[in-house]
């Protein structure tokens, strides 16, 4: 049983298709499929090489925020 707990509903219900499996959002380019909505816009992204996250010390851009938290941590 997980007891991970979530202030807001929204983050539950995704957290809970990790548990169930369930991936209602797919990619009209490859049929990937996603747990959330904006897991989905960022990989949509891939395909048009936009990358909308820019990092404000050095201006490299990412795909996805995850990947500009972990590139802002190389800079201290």
């Amino acid at each position: 049983d997980c007891v991970k707990g979530f202030n807001c509903n929204s983050h539950l219900i995704i957290h809970h298709r990790v548990h169930t499996g369930k991936r209602p959002y797919k990619c009209s380019e490859c049929w990937k499929t996603f747990w959330s909505c904006l897991h989905l816009t960022e990989h949509q992204w891939t395909h048009t090489k936009e990358r909308p996250y820019e990092c404000p010390e050095c201006g490299k851009r990412f795909w996805t925020s995850l990947d500009l938290i972990k590139h802002r941590q190389m800079h201290g």
